[in-house]
């Protein structure tokens, strides 16, 4: 009923009887300017979703962090630089920067998101291998830290 409504006016509510002509006419020829109004409301709600995950991804987290130092290329399409201070993480957007705080150590850095990752359950950021030397993590592989986003 509610679609018929929507896509097609008064086919809910019309007593006459079909003609050959309704029978022509679809439900795009006769509500296009209603179907984009529809499709135009529903970017909305999704581009609201999207950033409304965006920032309660940006709220401070704590949790287990690993590092890796892969020369392979990037979620964001750059090649990973074991050398540079940069992180992978599962939602925030490419180029975010982060501040990691090794939990054991109180030692903090600053990154800068350029992959997708971790993919091991439990761990929350991946950070580059120079990274995880300012935050002396390189000996013990995983460490339990707290990041926020900075920018």
């Amino acid at each position: 009923m509610i679609f018929e409504t929507l896509f097609w006016p008064g086919l809910a509510f019309n007593n006459r009887r079909e003609t050959k002509r309704d029978r022509k006419l679809t439900p795009t020829k006769l509500n296009a300017p209603l179907v984009g109004l529809f499709l135009a409301a529903f970017i909305i709600v999704a581009a609201t979703l999207a950033s409304i995950s965006q920032a309660s991804a940006a709220g401070p987290s704590c949790g287990r962090a690993s590092w890796y130092a892969l020369t392979s290329k990037t979620a964001s399409g750059e090649r990973m630089d074991p050398s540079k201070l940069t992180a992978a993480h599962p939602r925030l957007r490419f180029g975010t920067k982060v501040e990691v705080v090794n939990q054991r150590n109180g030692k903090s850095v600053v990154v800068r998101i350029n992959d997708r990752g971790p993919f091991i359950k439990g761990r929350i950021i991946d950070v580059s291998k120079a990274a995880a030397g300012h935050i002396g993590m390189i000996k013990s592989g995983v460490e339990k830290v707290c990041y926020r986003v900075i920018s």
